[in-house]
């Protein structure tokens, strides 16, 4: 269906304030709808209006929509608001809004059309909707009647509350914020090494013990990175922490009952959960208190350790089995993940009992015996009535012919297409553009918009095998509902966008201005967001003689506080009012503070004074192009002494700053080349990688993005004259995928077409 985008000077559906002078100025639907159209006046719900629904089913959706306008009238039939299912509208989970001024209309393909169609009637209202009273708001609406409906089934989040727990009313507030975006899938990630998170009645250590855990190393990383940013995101609540025979202890579950609540409030809001228990490995919480689920006796309170259970021995396969059977009588939503991901087959390799279950069943490997228990709890599962989805490692040793893979190996990159070209289903959750709990930076939001899910190489019918996509919310460093939020917002609303199928990359400046208006929504929702990037500098910058040096934020309502003395700037440290002119080389530290006065990371950048450097005394026609790349073998933790205990793999020639074709696992690169510019100026360097690099001109670190990190652009500048400068790139790869390249920009902001010479 055709997209119908109106664009303006905020990039929005603009409403006639004359016409209309109550109704909010623009109209910024996020994901943006396919079709709308406008008449001019508005339409005002009344204290008393009704809701009428088409059938008792819509109930739910009513008392929804009921307390948010804080309307208490629901009948059957026709009424102010009516919300209707109609199963002739072709589209799955299709919605039609229809706002005149009789009323509202809202008729959906399904009950969760009717809820999506009620998520958007949301975004129409005034912000203040989401306060807790809107006794005094007047409820105005543009006239509009929209027709819409997703591409993709499957618009998933995924949030690990193993390594740190959030409660049943935080879990409950993210499904309310996924229902404004439209999202319908909740994975639910229960368990792990750090901590069991769901009650199993038939075993009570699970949740006694092994829901609880002695600080690990991930806590400690939380203490300080709350001490080095200042950061209270970090702080780790309260009711998380007790003191059991002088040991601090952290930790939380769910019970049954809990577990129960959750999935009928998702339920009600057009939300499938997915619950989680992973398993082979990763399930050291409760073969700590059950050790004889491994292949040998490690047992022990606080879960330091990490293997997989046994799957040669029967009694194993009873408890997983066990577990399961109370799983599927608490969600009753088809699907259910195994995770079936990492899993160390070492002791595998050494039991006895695994090996006999390998000679028995005439398997290969330990790759097949790990494929054989993921098929048999398979079989398990479709006797229960249940869908298995795992991680994309069950495609290991072989996958059956029902399965579900979720990718998220961005390195396996042939993952999906082998999945479908066998005919199995796959949820795309690429770690590179849909890991949430990857630090952000000025590139992530548009990384994420511009994801495509049509792969390369797939055919029409393997992407129809595609379900859709999925965010992932890895909790490791996330010890608090505050720093949640802070690592998903904004950026769940460009998946969303995706995920809907009205993202156009070429307009992520349009999506970037339909979002400035949320950011308000979410001040009201005492949402803690990331705020958007500073603009106006880079992070590290370079002049000659002097300059201006500008912090601008596309937020209007953020104040801006920074200091030049090395410390972190607080609510009384210096407001940025405007430029600030400096002669000599300064270093900056900017804070940006939300409307309630809760900060940002501090963002700091370093002026420096210099020349433009001489180029080098070297004859171009004894250099060839392109840039030469030593290939390391080393476990690299950062580009300190990067040749020290390296192997030597290869020396090669490669035309551009990438990873070269087949270079994989621990991975270091070297780049040695002459860089060639145009014309003299400042130039700006922006390097992308995961995990870390550098880059030098002239041995000067002009860009320093080290250490081990998702996905990260930062850049620097240099100033240098026209001709060939010599440029130095360390790069390292943790064995988990990488990604790499480099863009050069000219003074005015264009890029630069370089050449490479060595």
């Amino acid at each position: 269906m055709k997209l119908r985008w109106i664009t303006g000077i905020m990039a929005a559906l603009l409403i006639s304030s004359c016409s209309a002078p109550d109704v909010a100025e623009e109209i910024a639907l996020i994901p943006q709808v396919r079709e709308i159209t406008q008449q001019q006046g508005s339409y005002t719900i009344k204290a008393n209006a009704v809701i009428g629904i088409s059938d008792e089913n819509l109930q739910p959706a009513a008392t929804y929509l009921g307390a948010m306008l804080q309307l208490a009238k629901i009948e059957k039939g026709n009424a102010d608001i009516n919300l209707i299912v109609d199963g002739s509208l072709t589209n799955t989970d299709e919605y039609r809004l229809e706002i005149n001024k009789s009323g509202i209309t809202i008729t959906g393909q399904s009950y969760r059309g009717v809820m999506l169609g009620i998520q958007t009637l949301r975004q129409l209202l005034p912000a203040e909707i989401e306060k807790k009273s809107v006794v005094n708001t007047k409820l105005v609406l543009p006239l509009v009647n929209i027709s819409d409906h997703p591409r993709e089934q499957w618009r998933g989040l995924m949030l690990d509350v193993s390594r740190h727990f959030f409660t049943p009313a935080e879990v409950k507030e993210l499904l309310d914020i996924m229902a404004l975006y439209k999202f319908n899938k909740f994975h639910w990630h229960l368990s792990d090494d750090q901590g069991w998170r769901i009650e199993i009645k038939k075993y009570p250590l699970l949740t006694e013990k092994g829901a609880f855990r002695k600080l690990n190393s991930q806590d400690r990383e939380c203490m300080r990175m709350r001490k080095e940013q200042q950061n209270p995101d970090f702080d780790f609540p309260a009711d998380r922490i007790k003191v059991v025979e002088n040991d601090t202890i952290y930790g939380g579950f769910y019970t049954q009952e809990e577990i129960k609540d959750i999935v009928a409030y998702a339920g009600q809001r057009g939300i499938d959960v997915i619950p989680e228990i992973d398993m082979p490995g990763h399930f050291s919480a409760a073969i700590a208190n059950y050790p004889y689920l491994a292949c040998f006796n490690q047992a022990g309170w606080g879960h330091t350790f990490s293997a997989p259970i046994c799957p040669g021995k029967d009694e194993v396969l009873e408890f997983c089995k066990d577990v399961y059977s109370e799983v599927f009588q608490l969600f009753p939503f088809e699907y259910v993940h195994l995770g079936a991901d990492e899993v160390e087959k070492d002791n595998w390799k050494k039991c006895p009992n695994c090996q006999k279950r390998i000679k028995t069943e005439g398997l290969k490997d330990e790759f097949e015996l790990q494929s054989w228990f993921v098929k048999s709890m398979e079989k398990f599962f479709n006797e229960n009535g249940k869908k298995l989805l795992g991680w994309d490692e069950i495609l290991e040793g072989g996958l059956s012919e029902t399965a579900t893979i979720m990718w998220w190996r961005s390195w396996v990159k042939d993952a999906v297409h082998r999945a479908t070209a066998q005919g199995n289903n796959a949820v795309m959750a690429p770690n590179s553009y849909f890991y949430f709990d990857y630090a952000a930076d000025v590139k992530t939001l548009q990384n994420v918009y511009s994801f495509n899910p049509e792969l390369e190489g797939l055919s029409k019918e393997q992407f129809n095998k595609v379900l859709g996509l999925q965010a992932n919310i890895w909790a490791e460093w996330i010890p608090s509902r505050e720093r949640m939020q802070y690592m998903i917002f904004p950026r769940m609303t460009a998946l969303a966008e995706v995920a809907w199928g009205t993202a156009n990359p070429a307009e992520f400046e349009n999506y970037r201005q339909r979002l400035v208006p949320h950011f308000n929504r979410w001040d009201i929702m005492n949402i803690n967001y990331r705020i958007p990037d500073l603009e106006g500098f880079e992070s590290k910058n370079v002049f000659i003689g002097s300059t201006d040096v500008t912090a601008t934020c596309i937020l209007p309502s953020v104040e801006i506080r920074y200091t030049t003395d090395g410390s972190v700037p607080t609510k009384e440290s210096t407001l940025y009012t405007g430029p600030v002119n400096i002669t000599e080389t300064t270093t900056f530290t900017f804070r940006s503070f939300r409307k309630n006065g809760t900060a940002d990371v501090p963002v700091k950048t370093e002026f420096v004074k210099q020349e433009l450097a001489e180029p080098a005394n070297v004859d171009k026609s004894t250099l060839k192009e392109g840039l030469q790349c030593k290939i390391y073998e080393k476990k690299y933790v950062n580009c300190e002494n990067f040749t020290d205990g390296a192997k030597l793999l290869n020396t090669i020639s490669v035309d551009k700053v990438a990873i070269p074709q087949g270079a994989k696992g621990w991975l270091g690169l070297e780049f040695d080349a002459y860089i060639e510019v145009p014309e003299d100026g400042i130039y700006s360097f922006a390097l992308l990688s995961d995990d870390g690099s550098r880059l030098y001109i002239n041995d000067y670190l002009v860009v320093d993005n080290d250490g081990a990190h998702g996905p990260r652009e930062l850049s620097g500048q240099y100033a240098m004259k026209a001709g060939l400068h010599a440029l130095k790139i360390h790069y390292f790869d943790g064995n988990n995928g990488g990604s790499l390249g480099l863009k050069v920009y000219s003074s005015s902001k264009q890029e630069v077409a370089v050449k490479y010479f060595h």
